[in-house]
């Protein structure tokens, strides 16, 4: 009887272990050495393979020009571009100037928003990759308070 109880938990820890370990790996993201360029040509190159860009208007690059507090600096980029696969951030005095980069399924909407640092007054940019072509803008933002240590 004992023992049937002693196989049980142990089947039952073992099960429970096995899913602890195995749920971090299904919610983390793949990682890029992109994020630990510290050049904004640097990440380009990484990330895309190139760092040719083109200036577009066709993208929307919504960001305070004035940020009270650069921990939490809200950033929107919108485009009506199509075949769109990838939208990145950039801020390029930041020590990793890749803030973020998200990739676009088929048939999603190219919609992004979120919340960055700013460890002083500088350059945002966003660039779309739609068609295998890199396309930006971008806008200075002022930091009162830097987000970065500051």
């Amino acid at each position: 009887m004992q023992r049937r109880l002693l196989l049980k938990g142990l089947l039952g820890f073992t099960t429970m272990a096995a899913a602890m370990t195995a749920m971090p790996r299904l919610a983390m993201a793949k990682w890029s050495k992109a994020f630990d360029s510290t050049t904004v040509d640097g990440a380009l190159n990484d990330l895309y393979g190139s760092a040719a860009l083109t200036k577009d208007d066709k993208i929307t690059l919504k960001v305070p020009e004035i940020a009270e507090n650069g921990a939490v600096v809200p950033v929107t980029v919108k485009t009506k571009m199509a075949n769109v696969t990838n939208i990145s951030i950039f801020a390029d005095k930041n020590p990793q100037p890749l803030a973020a980069s998200f990739t676009l399924p088929e048939g999603t909407a190219p919609n992004v928003s979120i919340r960055i640092r700013l460890g002083e007054t500088q350059v945002v940019k966003a660039v779309v990759e739609a068609d295998g072509k890199l396309y930006t803008t971008e806008q200075e933002v002022k930091v009162t308070i830097g987000g970065c240590g500051g």
